[in-house]
């Protein structure tokens, strides 16, 4: 049984690699308490509403660790090379380099993809948004920039996947090196 913890910041990160590793339809509260070394009462406390809850603040966590780290930086920069390279090594450093699978995707492909759509839906919609925003900021028209930009978000997707399922890291890192090279190619 892990350490227990003692506070709600403390186990949001737990709780987020039960739900990687389960997804949400597999994360029991046998699972999550052995992760936490919280019991079913004390989890209650912390969380009166109960998984759901989990799994909601869990995404509220990650969204806002995206904000601050990607999407505003994306969005404020006035430097397009700076703001992809940034994005490209805070995405990097997230996912552990393709060794950590991306829970929002875990969550839009699992069972209860309806029940958090709207967070699912609004993390990859303001990420797609801020990137092409930044794109047609460097001189692309915006349908070469939304293009450019979501062609991005699939590689780093399917990448994460891909290098799971084969086990292979590289294939992460490699796929981050072209989507740098994609997106600040010259237009068509």
């Amino acid at each position: 049984m892990a350490k227990p913890v003692s506070g709600r910041a403390e186990l949001l990160p737990l709780l987020g690699e039960v739900f990687r590793a389960h997804g949400y339809e597999g994360a029991t509260l046998s699972l999550i308490s052995e992760a936490t070394g919280l019991g079913k009462g004390s989890l209650y406390h912390f969380f009166p509403d109960g998984k759901q809850q989990m799994a909601t603040e869990v995404l509220a966590e990650i969204d806002g660790w995206f904000e601050v780290n990607i999407f505003a930086p994306l969005r404020s920069s006035g430097d397009p090379e700076a703001a992809v390279a940034a994005m490209i090594e805070g995405v990097d450093r997230y996912f552990r380099s393709g060794r950590r699978v991306c829970l929002v995707g875990v969550i839009a492909l699992g069972a209860s993809r309806d029940m958090f759509a709207v967070q699912v839906h609004d993390y990859f919609k303001r990420w797609n948004d801020a990137l092409s925003r930044l794109l047609s900021r460097s001189g692309l028209g915006a349908r070469a920039a939304r293009q450019r930009s979501t062609d991005a978000l699939l590689t780093i997707q399917g990448a994460l996947v891909l290098a799971r399922a084969l086990d292979d890291p590289a294939i992460f890192r490699r796929a981050l090196s072209d989507v740098s090279e994609r997106l600040l190619a010259p237009p068509d």
